[in-house]
């Protein structure tokens, strides 16, 4: 494990500065963590019983491809049994967060996908849907950009 808590052999460069700072946000709002589960980047478990499953992404050259690839991982990796009671997580670097918002807001709803972006501090900010059902709705969204 590295400084932000992630395996190195497994994420490289800023990937694991990006899942750090999101594991980080989680764990300051009673989450506990896990990394690497199931092929997933993050998987966590959250008060009452709520979970959650992310894909990150950190800077590359190629950001819009990147966070295209991302969300097919993302697709591919949502378990079934899970699909109705899980949120799952777009986590990105701010410059790649006009990327991650491609995807309409009401498909991410329907598929209950949040996006988050970390910029180069660490801080993490929340683009939420409609339903405030993620670990940001446990606070007040108070500096969170608007909704698309």
């Amino acid at each position: 494990m590295d400084r932000n808590g992630v395996r190195g052999d497994i994420m490289r460069g800023d990937e694991k500065r990006v899942v750090g700072a999101f594991g980080r946000y989680l764990t300051e709002r009673g989450w506990t963590v896990e990394y690497e589960v199931e092929h997933c980047d993050v998987r966590a478990s959250g008060p009452g019983k709520q979970l959650l499953f992310g894909e990150a992404k950190g800077r590359t050259s190629a950001i819009g491809l990147d966070v295209d690839t991302l969300y097919g991982q993302l697709l591919r990796r949502m378990p079934a049994e899970h699909l109705d009671d899980a949120r799952f997580a777009v986590i990105v670097p701010d410059d790649g967060l006009k990327a991650a918002l491609r995807v309409p807001q009401r498909i991410r709803d329907r598929l209950n996908i949040d996006v988050y972006s970390v910029d180069e501090t660490g801080k993490v900010t929340p683009y939420t849907g409609p339903t405030g059902t993620g670990p940001e709705s446990m606070e007040s969204l108070e500096g969170a950009a608007p909704k698309e």
